[in-house]
């Protein structure tokens, strides 16, 4: 059953961006703040909390301790569960959050299949069934030959699940590799009751037009989304991918070179000026551990004053080393 308030009237007026930023806080107190749309924590001893607007996320932090991120709207905010789904609605905007264990389900694609069936019934009964932005975080993502990747499961249990729940265009997506229990999927998404733009790097080939080489779904994302208010910029997540070929095998300085240049060129093709600044937060998922203090003060030095949350995570393609998401507000 879902639990929650009714389903506010739609506001003609463009709706304001969510207000996303990274602090050091009480979890139980962040959630109280009016305009709570959802919370989520980073590492395994993050604080638990029953709030279903809260998300433990099964990535671990390379900072100690790791900040929070707080999500924030305009307006009162209601939230509830429904069955494995928990999502949170206010000012016209929707987090919902889904956690399956493969062992359950099938295996990754048969899970990946149910989840994106059970998100889909769930959003398109909403008045914001606008879906904007998406994150896939899944156990040994790279485990697999070929076809046989676990990636290319997932892939193909996404697109199954879909149906037409992007009928209107493919959402910004990360899908990134998480080290905590490998048989533990977990998506969330923001969605609104206003469309958003959806940007293209004319750098990089658009995902789901990928050749057959990379299995035999390609993925279904938009590099990034310009929100309905054009006041803020959702970036999928950024590698050192040209064309569609990665660049720069095992080489971390020039996949981070390669990097900044995607998505300053993503800034350019939202007509957002160049640059992050102090409210644009980024994370950058590291493959390797030992990486982290380079991929610090290499965005330290380029992005300085720019809010980034170093996460351990494995990037969809084996040989790429690190990859970076976020916000742009205008």
């Amino acid at each position: 059953m879902i639990q929650g308030c009714e389903n506010p009237q739609i506001d003609p007026l463009p709706r304001r961006a969510p207000r996303v930023s990274y602090r050091f806080a009480d979890v139980a107190g962040t959630l109280n703040e009016p305009g709570t749309l959802a919370l989520f924590g980073f590492a395994a001893g993050a604080p638990a909390s029953a709030d279903p607007r809260y998300l433990q996320v099964a990535l671990e932090s390379f900072d100690t301790p790791a900040p929070l991120e707080l999500w924030q709207v305009d307006g009162p905010v209601s939230c509830g569960r429904d069955g494995a789904l928990r999502w949170a609605s206010g000012g016209g905007w929707l987090f919902a959050a889904i956690e399956l264990d493969e062992r359950e389900h099938g295996g990754p694609d048969a899970t990946a299949q149910r989840a994106y069936e059970q998100l889909h019934r769930f959003v398109a009964a909403r008045d914001a069934r606008h879906v904007l932005r998406v994150w896939n975080y899944l156990g040994a993502i790279n485990q697999g030959d070929g076809d046989a990747e676990r990636y290319k499961h997932f892939c193909d249990g996404r697109a199954a699940g879909m149906g037409d729940f992007f009928a209107e265009g493919f959402p910004a997506a990360t899908a990134i590799g998480h080290h905590g229990d490998p048989h533990r999927l977990q998506i969330y998404l923001l969605a609104c009751d206003q469309s958003g733009t959806r940007v293209e790097n004319p750098r990089q080939v658009s995902a789901w037009r990928y050749p057959r080489q990379y299995g035999r779904t390609p993925p279904s994302f938009a590099r990034a989304m310009v929100l309905p208010a054009r006041d803020a910029l959702a970036i999928s997540g950024t590698a050192a991918v040209v064309g569609h070929a990665s660049a720069h095998h095992d080489d971390l300085s020039a996949q981070l070179d390669e990097t900044l240049t995607n998505l300053e060129v993503l800034l350019a093709s939202a007509d957002m000026a160049v640059g992050f600044d102090t409210h644009s937060p980024l994370k950058a998922y590291v493959r390797h551990p030992s990486d982290a203090p380079q991929v610090s003060d290499f965005l330290q030095r380029r992005l300085p004053g720019v809010p980034i949350l170093l996460l351990h995570g494995d990037i969809c393609r084996s040989e790429l080393l690190v990859e970076v998401d976020g916000w742009r507000y205008a």
